[in-house]
Order: structure tokens, then C-alpha cells, then sequence
């Protein structure tokens, strides 16, 4: 009894990746308040095209609204849910099976954030489920600004692309990648990989 105790204060002590929803597209409000706390979080965003009059210019806005990407501990997200809960209401996004918070790994996140956090235009986003049902050789880049991201390579528009996902939330694939700068990871490789990340969401799903 005392051993299950302390799991699950360590996990509420745990630095995770926690899925957010934010109502009413006040996301990017969520986002300053954190900032001024030097919490880490992340808002998948794009350039668009907007103008004012004649003017044209182009401004960074959410790729979807309401959803926040937040690395903390559970105890201090469930103070913040609780501080912020009449100005900003703030829920976890659960899973439906287990109806515990969703974790994102933290490879997959650092991965996600490379690419995304780019801003690059040629970043072409996709909705995960669309890339789930494809085929394609799961890579790792091995040189420039993205050296050590992972993904699936895929022929997009025309080019080859790496595409890197959020499971169950989005993905997004890159510019052109030079094959030359490409790696196959190799299946064993691939099932250590899926299988330590299964073992970081069950021991998360299993403690709360």
C-alpha cells in the first residue's frame, strides 16, 4: 500500500508532456501565462497571410485552436487548472479507454517541436490519422538543422519528406530531405523504440 503511495506521488511529481484544451481560441492567453511562469510549453502554429486595408502581411497563428502542449508535473498543472479555472478554463485531453490524462513521449515531443518549431513554409501539416493507414520507411536524419529527428518517409507533393507525428493528434512532414542525409532504422531498432514508449504511457495510464 505504502509502495503504490509513493508511485503515484512520484508520478504527480513527474515532469510530463500534457495534451491541453483551452476554450474559446484563448490558447494563446494560456500560453503567455505559462511563459511568464518559464513552464515549458508549445502551440503547433503557421504563417497566414492576413491585410489591413491595402497592406498585406503575414502573422503566426495556431495550426489548431484550443490545444496547448504542456511539460510539467501533474500536481502544478492541477494547481493551474485550479487558478486559471473561471478566466482561462484549462482541461487535460484524456484518453477515452483509460480516462486518464493523454502523455506524449518525450522523444516524439522533441521531435515534433525541431520540425514544427521552424515555422518553416515549406512545412506541410497533416492530420495524424491520414498518415496512420500509409506505408512508409521510419528514417532518422542524420545532418543539418533537424540532425536526430525520427519519422516516417513519405513521397508528399511531389517530394520526400519527413513526417513527424503527435500520435492521435497531427503530424507534420518537412521540407525536401536530401536521402544522403537519411538513415533506416532498422525494425529491431524501431521495436525497442515503440516498445519503451508503450512502457512510458501503460506505467502512466496504470498510476492514475
Amino acid at each position: 500500500m505504502e509502495n503504490h503511495q509513493n508511485k503515484i506521488t512520484q508520478a504527480y511529481n513527474k515532469l510530463n508532456w500534457y495534451a491541453m484544451r483551452v476554450t474559446y481560441s484563448r490558447e494563446i492567453a494560456f500560453k503567455e501565462y505559462l511563459d511568464a511562469r518559464e513552464i515549458k510549453n508549445f502551440i503547433p502554429m503557421c504563417y497566414e497571410e492576413s491585410s489591413c486595408g491595402c497592406r498585406k502581411f503575414r502573422k503566426l497563428v495556431p495550426v489548431v485552436h484550443n490545444l496547448v502542449f504542456v511539460r510539467s508535473s501533474r500536481k502544478l498543472i492541477d494547481s493551474i487548472k485550479r487558478e486559471l479555472d473561471y478566466r482561462v478554463p484549462v482541461r487535460y485531453i484524456m484518453d477515452q479507454e483509460t480516462n486518464t490524462p493523454i502523455i506524449v513521449p518525450e522523444k516524439q515531443m522533441k521531435d515534433f517541436i525541431a520540425v514544427a518549431g521552424t515555422y518553416d513554409e515549406q512545412l506541410i501539416w497533416l492530420e495524424e490519422k491520414h498518415i496512420s493507414c500509409k506505408k512508409g520507411d521510419r528514417v532518422r536524419i542524420t545532418g543539418g538543422l533537424l540532425k536526430g529527428v525520427e519519422g516516417i518517409l513519405m513521397r508528399i507533393r511531389g517530394d520526400r519528406r519527413v513526417v513527424v507525428s503527435i500520435q492521435g493528434f497531427m503530424a507534420v512532414a518537412t521540407a525536401f530531405i536530401h536521402p544522403a542525409l537519411l538513415e533506416r532504422i532498422n525494425t529491431e531498432e524501431e521495436k525497442i523504440m515503440l516498445e519503451n514508449n508503450s512502457k512510458k504511457i501503460d506505467y502512466a495510464k496504470g498510476i492514475f
